[in-house]
């Protein structure tokens, strides 16, 4: 059995929930339907003309791309032009697009964590906050035989996390009241009789984000024909998801043996690097993509490198005088999400039995050739 399309999309936000995006980002499904069975999925950096050749030779019903292929919105639709025909090609192949973008980058198990792996960082913390876990109180009163079958359902959906503790609950006995009107199908009692029912209060906190999913899991666990509980907005605030990671080094080494660690772990050929190749390097940043504007946060939280890409002329300087040194493996260094995402997809669809398959994007789209 091949998954369907909104099935496949439910797994990606999973792993990168739509809700961590920065404003305005464009991400999403931008072309073509996911109401369709979906038996090859390709996972792409960008989406360009030889990506899509690809997805067609594989037969593939969808990509998955970190980067939009539709930045802004769209004046006309001509097929004479290079983005018309790319559109054209993917629509006459019935091959959908779906964006998966600093919503990746931001996510625990992300973009910025597998690229802070593969460099040897370690306890890595946000170069900037993004987003932070509104919290509720979750209270369902539950017969004392379902209250296991409960609890368990709604931690596992993933409630009751507060800081680094998981599974935090409070669970009281008491007394439920209640009169089945005529209509009802009561699981204990009969109508318009007053029952009196063992129950136990059972509270935890549930982040904004999985509201419905742990809403869900609990209705559907519950023996009771209505369930009774309350949904409270709380002061106290949940996690904190942000953009690029710094931390200490495995191993404090040179400037020079680090770059040495970032072209090997990014597989990337190349980089520019800003700052002294003698001076020693124990705590870096990174951050995937475009990244200028985080040097100086980096500085702030104390790194002695910052490994990005796109680095101007002008930030370059600003690094040198400021004291902190720079490695630029270029934009293309995040293609470190193809093989991960592509891995982490296709676990998530073989533990359910799926039969739709996953591919990682065998094309280079690094548009820079170094000569």
């Amino acid at each position: 059995m091949f998954a369907k399309g909104q099935t496949v999309i439910q797994y990606m936000e999973q792993l990168a929930p739509k809700h961590l995006a920065v404003p305005d980002d464009r991400i999403g499904l931008q072309l073509g339907s996911l109401q369709k069975e979906i038996k090859q999925v390709l996972i792409a950096l960008d989406v360009n003309d030889e990506v899509v050749e690809e997805a067609i030779s594989l037969g593939a019903d969808l990509i998955i791309a970190h980067h939009a292929i539709i930045f802004r919105p769209l004046k006309t639709l001509n097929t004479d032009q290079p983005a018309g025909k790319l559109y054209e090609k993917l629509i006459k192949n019935d091959i959908a697009v779906y964006i998966s973008h600093t919503n990746l980058d931001t996510a625990e198990g992300g973009m910025n964590d597998w690229m802070a792996a593969a460099l040897g960082i370690e306890s890595a913390g946000t170069l900037e906050d993004v987003h932070t876990d509104q919290l509720f109180k979750l209270v369902v009163f539950v017969p004392k035989t379902h209250h296991q079958q409960v609890l368990d359902a709604v931690l596992g959906a993933g409630a009751g996390h507060i800081g680094n503790y998981s599974h935090c609950s409070f669970n009281i006995e008491g007394i439920g009241t209640f009169v089945p009107q005529e209509g009802t199908n009561p699981f204990v009692g009969q109508q318009g009789k007053m029952e009196r029912a063992e129950e136990i209060r059972l509270e935890t906190v549930v982040p904004a984000g999985i509201r419905s999913k742990v809403i869900q899991a609990m209705l559907k666990t519950h023996p009771y024909e209505e369930v009774a509980y309350d949904l409270y907005p709380m002061d106290l605030k949940g996690r904190t998801f942000g953009l690029g990671r710094v931390g200490k080094l495995k191993q404090s080494c040179t400037l020079r043996e680090f770059v040495d660690v970032v072209k090997k772990g990014l597989k990337v050929p190349h980089v520019r690097v800003v700052g002294d190749l003698d001076r020693e390097v124990k705590k870096a940043a990174v951050l995937g993509g475009s990244g200028s504007r985080y040097v100086n946060k980096a500085l702030y939280k104390g790194a002695d490198v910052i490994v990005t890409g796109d680095i101007d002329y002008h930030t370059a300087h600003d690094a040198l005088m400021a004291g902190i040194a720079i490695i630029d493996p270029g934009h293309n260094a995040e293609k470190i999400m193809k093989e991960q995402t592509a891995g982490w997809l296709r676990v998530k669809l073989e533990e359910s039995r799926y039969e739709t398959r996953v591919q990682a994007s065998e094309v280079d789209t690094e548009p820079f050739r170094f000569m």
